[in-house]
């Protein structure tokens, strides 16, 4: 998130803007800010190679807060914002990070992380007061340089596994000794495939902690474009900024894709979409049925990718590709793909194996040597993050990942096509599938479901989701029984924390299911 020749070249352009109050920061404005975090991240003590946190919701501090980094060298750690104390304790001292900066409304949760966090020299809430153990950020600020630290040097961000399966684990790259104005190879080419300009606007609707909005937004400033952040998702305020703004590249996750098709007819049909000219997707497997209604809608214009937070390889498609070979992720354009069975021998054509990569890009788990020797080949050339897929005429598809996979009787299921499927009921917000102990069978599918707004769930749509799974689905695939929750909990990623459902039934069992 490096401003760069645009703050010359373009000062009062927009370098972001607030999508709740429209406030704007020009390119001048984000450039002397993340100067003064710089000087002041320095006059803690942080040099080059260390670690900072940031933990905050989506808000106009969010995005100096990395460029900081950026620019002196650091790596930056931006946590989920919806982690509880214990959580935020965990990664700050797995991090290594010596300063927190949060917000005034995360403060007392940070607070409490910090009583267990004992290497945190400083923690900078913006929006607050210097108080105990806090400092104010702005306040922190406002005696600092606006011009550069005289040892810049590129940083870049240490983000962490959303922790689906089991602790998050952090994801760091080496950091070679360039200049923050280069950038690393993998920024390059993501801006060459979709196509980063300088006249662009990025609508920003997802998390900033997540690593696609944080690459997302970090390309779109090292472009000279104009970002515009959602501070939450809302279909019907997405689709109004989209014409406000006149949004020219935006990225989702399949779940923002449903909920702006169970939008009113009406709704969707008054939506100015001409702006758009790419829409990119990822992070959750997208059903099939969602895709290509939002393709009918919304034109050729939206492009998917396959790739880990950890960088081992990528594969992506745009819509032409992917009309012709429905339900591909894409072909593999970085690292070097591998399908493999149980057994560690390459699988055929077409049938389900375990992902593995000759990685693209070098990484490991930081402070976890034994989770970074799992997931490698015993020589090391090797990575994998348990995904399972096949390969048909030179497109990736993905099954599930390998922990989900359920063993019924001696099948293996893979949950993932029938999520996809009762997610497409015109009843059903949303949808999980795992499986639960079975006394005969070892596991049995299992689906707890999330009805749309203002419907009453009862036996006579349990039968009703049994009959629409019956009709499309192999019987080894159907839920043998369906729960209802509120709401399912899925991260704003759009990863389902399906964990948390699969614990509730297998707590009897005595059996942690990772």
């Amino acid at each position: 998130m490096y401003a760069g020749k645009y703050t010359a070249v373009n000062p009062d352009r927009p370098a972001f803007i607030m999508a709740s109050t429209g406030e704007s920061v020009s390119y001048r404005e984000y450039d002397n800010r993340t100067n003064q975090l710089a000087h002041l991240l320095r006059s803690y003590g942080l040099q080059r190679l260390d670690h900072y946190a940031i933990f905050m919701e989506n808000n106009d501090r969010y995005l100096e807060a990395c460029g900081a980094g950026e620019r002196a060298g650091l790596y930056y750690t931006c946590v989920n914002s919806y982690l509880k104390a214990d959580e935020l304790a965990y990664i700050l001292n797995n991090s290594e990070s010596k300063v927190l900066i949060t917000s005034l409304e995360k403060a007392p949760i940070a607070l409490e992380a910090l009583k267990d966090a004992p290497h945190i020299s400083h923690c900078l809430v913006v929006g607050g007061e210097t108080t105990g153990a806090c400092i104010g950020y702005e306040q922190a600020l406002a005696n600092c340089p606006k011009t550069p630290i005289e040892d810049e040097a590129l940083g870049t961000s240490m983000l962490y596994s959303s922790g689906t399966t089991g602790q998050p684990k952090g994801i760091v790259r080496p950091l070679p000794m360039l200049t923050p104005s280069e950038c690393l190879p993998i920024y390059s080419f993501l801006g060459d495939l979709w196509h980063y300009r300088e006249d662009m606007i990025y609508l920003s609707p997802a998390p900033l902690y997540h690593s696609a909005p944080q690459a997302a937004v970090s390309l779109t400033i090292r472009s000279g474009g104009t970002v515009v952040i959602m501070e939450k998702f809302d279909p019907t305020a997405y689709l109004n900024l989209v014409a406000q703004y006149q949004v020219s590249h935006s990225q989702l996750v399949p779940t923002m894709f449903s909920r702006m098709l169970k939008l009113p007819a009406e709704v969707r049909a008054k939506a100015d979409l001409s702006s758009l000219e790419i829409a990119v997707h990822a992070a959750a497997p997208c059903p099939p049925q969602v895709k290509e209604a939002m393709i009918d809608w919304w034109g050729p214009i939206i492009h998917e990718y396959y790739g880990a937070t950890e960088g081992l390889g990528f594969t992506s498609c745009n819509s032409e590709e992917w009309l012709a070979h429905k339900g591909t992720v894409g072909k593999v354009m970085l690292g070097e793909l591998y399908i493999l069975d149980e057994d560690g021998n390459k699988s055929p054509p077409g049938v389900p194996g375990e992902l593995w990569f000759k990685t693209a890009t070098e990484f490991s788990y930081f402070n976890n040597e034994e989770k970074t020797k799992a997931s490698q080949s015993s020589d090391g050339s090797m990575s994998t993050v348990g995904d399972v897929g096949y390969v048909d005429d030179g497109f990736l598809y993905l099954t599930d990942r390998s922990t989900f996979m359920i063993i019924s009787g001696g099948v293996n299921i893979y949950p993932q096509e029938t999520e996809n499927l009762l997610i497409t009921h015109p009843k059903i917000e949303d949808a999980a599938v795992f499986g639960v102990p079975n006394e005969d069978l070892g596991e049995e599918v299992k689906a707890v479901v999330q009805v749309v707004e203002g419907l009453e769930p009862n036996e006579a749509l349990i039968e009703e989701l049994m009959l629409f799974c019956a009709a499309h689905l192999s019987r080894q695939k159907c839920p043998r029984s369906i729960d209802f929750e509120a709401e399912l909990p899925r991260l704003p990623t759009g990863k389902l924390y399906k964990r948390l459902l699969k614990d509730r039934y297998w707590a009897s069992h005595g059996t942690r299911i990772l």
